[in-house]
């Protein structure tokens, strides 16, 4: 089985032609300002300001002990700021805790499901618990989570992957405008993990919002319109995919004198860095510079053979402004 939208449109991936078009979507669905949070001496969160609009897929990132869980937390309403505040839809959270999150779905953490109920008997416990939701959303959104086979199982029975499906479900009850999805293919084999992926976009073309924390970065940089990293309490880059993925871009040219190109290239102020490798200069530097390094060569009798863009990936540009190592992960 396969996730449908509600019309059972086709959605592609934001990274490539999506129905969310981010540069029309203005509409500011949750702002942070002046965020704070301090543990005693230790500030986790430090004057975080972001803006997340309505109908994008927002990626949420930091290594671990960044202050990333506990800025999710505030927007919650789990952990109470030091100072600054969460807008979410045009409400103030400390004010108008319990209207907002009436519109809000949420898997922070995994929630406390009754391990001798059945996948249905829970889902209609949180259901009874909210107020309002009709028998008929249940079936619903077992079946958008793939689960409706295996809803009369007993939560117990359930595998990790099963389990992060019913929490996704549970998040989905009230229909909610914002959904904040916190590691949700955690446990999953590959297919259950290309089920939750490819449901991402489709509940964001739905004119739904999501925030995407995860650390699966190649998961990141295939649903998200625009990514947010913070490390030590600080956002150190806030931009849409393709411009934070064009910073990590690099020229690789072919000469025949790899040498006297390295350190013409060196010489000129406007180069950031430039390393030889197995024969190939690698330029930090945008595809849009390829015509004047070229011609600049040329110029100085070093003609170039080969020419192309390497590509960066998201794993690359976090590694690099965060400092961190990883495999591929972030915290």
């Amino acid at each position: 089985m396969k996730f449908q939208g509600k019309t059972g449109n086709k959605v592609t991936s934001p990274k490539g032609e999506s129905n969310i078009n981010s540069q029309k979507q203005t509409e500011v669905i949750l702002r942070t300002t002046g965020l704070t949070k301090k543990f005693g001496k230790r500030t986790a969160v430090n004057n975080l300001n972001l803006e997340i609009r309505k109908g994008e897929v927002f990626g949420f990132l930091g290594p671990n002990g960044s202050g990333k869980s506990t800025t999710v937390s505030m927007i919650v309403g789990l952990i109470k700021p030091t100072a600054g505040s969460v807008n979410v839809f045009g409400m103030d959270l400390k004010d108008n805790y319990w209207p907002i999150m009436q519109k809000l779905g949420a898997t922070i953490e995994s929630p406390a499901f009754y391990p001798y109920l059945s996948g249905r008997d829970n889902l209609e416990l949180f259901s009874i618990a909210i107020g309002g939701i009709p028998s008929t959303k249940i079936k619903e959104v077992l079946e958008r989570v793939n689960l409706a086979d295996r809803a009369k199982d007993k939560y117990k029975q359930y595998s990790l992957g099963m389990k992060q499906r019913l929490a996704i479900a549970s998040a989905l009850l009230r229909d909610p405008e914002l959904i904040i999805l916190d590691e949700p293919t955690n446990g999953l084999d590959p297919a259950g993990y290309k089920e939750v992926r490819d449901l991402i976009p489709i509940l964001a073309g739905e004119n739904r919002t999501i925030i995407l924390c995860s650390h699966l970065l190649h998961e990141v940089e295939l649903v998200c319109n625009r990514v947010a990293i913070i490390k030590e309490g600080n956002v150190i880059a806030c931009e849409s995919m393709q411009v934070l993925l064009a910073k990590g871009q690099m020229l690789q040219i072919k000469v025949e004198n790899p040498q006297q190109a390295l350190a013409f290239l060196k010489s000129l102020a406007w180069i950031k860095n430039v390393t030889l490798a197995d024969g190939y200069l690698l330029v930090d530097a945008p595809k849009e510079d390829a015509q004047r390094i070229s011609k600049i060569l040329a110029e100085n009798n070093i003609f170039v053979s080969e020419l192309s863009v390497k590509s960066s990936d998201l794993e690359s540009v976090f590694l690099e402004l965060t400092g961190s190592e990883t495999d591929g992960k972030a915290n």
